[in-house]
């Protein structure tokens, strides 16, 4: 350990059921640095963070913070010495004024029972003028994008005078434009000593953004480098224990007739006349950038949108979908973009979430469900899909990402659909999740399946697709094939294209 260190953490070990989530684990972070935490879903380092924040408590190792041992029994204690964590999902009361989220628990009193508005109005405002934030601390959160309220949680943080701050995810819903706001408010906080722990899978931007990293690698560390040194071939090397030499592993197949069209769809302002068709074997892609009405197409075709019009047509039948049950059973399936919430039943295991879209396939005798048979075709995918559990009763809520993302997948699969709608299907997932993510992609189309691909990251959508259409404020501008598709014709399209 040296002077210039903020925290040190030793030989961290932690166990949960069934598995050692971290193995003698070990972190440096100097005082005043961005240090990105790099490894793939599942190699520690949100357990790791947790322990740090007092979410969890470890087994065994030490911390130092700012050269002394510490025990971080709860979150408040570690908000008390000075660690703050923004976690992905953002921890904010939408009906709440940016001001009292900031000093939530804490807010500015007059006196013991009157709180001092003023005050509180007048110190969020200073905190978010030295980030040269441009936010009213007295709007509420619910009518501020996520990039600002990315920027709330900054706030918050430097408001309990934090030392050190870790960001999970932090640019996963956020345009090029809003994470050059953040890269900003980045350099300054780290000009002004604070320390940032920075997780993210974009390794683009890690190595723009971070000066050192740590890359942890099933619950133990790997390495430390220095970024500027370090190619991003080399840190994926060492998050996954082996070359990948294929970001995109698109295969070429020969299409198939039509399967699939959207006519005039439309709904409310989001979704605008729009029209598709994609054919068997394709993967068509959708871009765009945040509010431009992808995911509310998605969720239009599956039967989620309010008040919606328009035809969809699935081997050249028109489907009347009302409601999701009405799509399910027109044969299409929707990976959406908010697995957590919407894609899956955290409190529920493995097993029950990958049969839950498809129990009428093992009725027995139209009563009972077979359950012998259900659990012969959960084992089956967990191993088709490499799904990482101890077993089928795991819930789901104990997966990494990636592989909550997998469980998804096998719902759809055993459902045997021909439409695969994927909303962002890779996003907060690692580079070798990914890649398993696009080989599924790959046996989909190989089978003949039609495959939608929604996603803000424009290699993906051009290192994957056959054809892309481009939305701005609820329609389509452009669609580009394969060989015309560029990342400046698709911004192009993508703020308005000739229109």
């Amino acid at each position: 350990m040296t002077e210039d260190n903020i925290i040190t953490m030793t030989g961290i070990t932690k166990r949960f059921p069934g598995v050692l989530a971290l193995d003698n684990a070990n972190l440096e972070v100097k005082k005043g640095e961005v240090h990105v935490l790099l490894g793939e879903n599942g190699a520690g380092k949100s357990t790791l963070m947790k322990i740090l924040a007092g979410a969890y408590i470890k087994d065994s190792g030490t911390i130092m913070f700012d050269g002394e041992q510490v025990e971080i029994g709860s979150p408040k204690q570690a908000e008390k010495i000075g660690i703050s964590i923004i976690y992905q999902e953002l921890n904010l009361i939408p009906a709440l004024t940016v001001a009292e989220n900031i000093f939530m628990g804490r807010h500015k009193m007059k006196g013991n029972i009157q709180i001092n508005w003023n005050e509180m109005y007048y110190s969020a405002k200073k905190i978010l003028d030295d980030l040269e934030i441009n936010i009213d601390p007295n709007v509420q959160v619910n009518r501020l994008g996520i990039a600002q309220q990315q920027m709330v949680e900054v706030a918050k943080a430097l408001s309990i005078n934090a030392k050190i701050i870790v960001m999970d995810e932090p640019t996963s819903a956020l345009t090029t434009l809003e994470i050059e706001h953040l890269f900003k408010a980045i350099k300054k906080l780290k000009s002004n000593g604070v320390s940032i722990i920075y997780i993210s899978h974009r390794l683009e931007e890690v190595k723009e953004i971070g000066d050192r990293s740590t890359i942890m690698r099933d619950g133990k560390t790997i390495a430390h480098v220095e970024l500027k040194d370090t190619s991003i071939d080399e840190i994926i090397k060492l998050m996954v224990g082996r070359e990948l030499k294929e970001k995109f592993p698109k295969i070429k197949v020969n299409m198939g007739k039509e399967r699939f069209r959207v006519e005039n769809l439309s709904c409310g302002k989001s979704v605008q006349n729009v029209s598709f068709s994609v054919n068997a074997g394709e993967i068509f892609g959708i871009g765009g950038l945040i509010g431009a009405g992808r995911t509310e197409t998605a969720r239009a075709i599956f039967g989620l949108g309010k008040s919606t019009t328009g035809k969809i047509f699935v081997d050249g039948i028109e489907c009347k979908i009302k409601c999701p049950r009405d799509a399910i059973a027109a044969g299409i399936g929707f990976v959406t973009e908010d697995r957590k919430s919407e894609g899956l039943v955290l409190k529920m295991d493995v097993g029950t979430n990958i049969s839950l879209a498809s129990l009428n396939k093992f009725e027995k005798g139209g009563v009972h469900i077979n359950l012998s048979q259900e659990r012969e075709m959960v084992e089956d995918y967990i191993i088709k899909l490499n799904i990482r559990t101890p077993n089928s009763f795991q819930k789901v809520r104990n997966l990494s990402g990636g592989n909550q993302q997998k469980v998804v997948l096998a719902k759809w699969l055993v459902q045997n659909s021909s439409v695969f709608i994927f909303d962002e299907p890779t996003r907060g997932i690692d580079v070798n999740a990914k890649i398993e993510v696009y080989n599924l992609i790959n046996n989909l189309i190989s089978a003949g399946k039609v495959v939608v691909l929604i996603s803000s990251e424009l290699p993906e959508l051009l290192g994957m697709c056959d054809r892309i259409a481009v939305m701005c404020l609820g329609s389509i501008t452009g669609e580009l094939s394969r060989e015309e598709a560029t990342q400046e014709r698709v911004l192009h399209y993508a703020i308005g294209g000739d229109k």
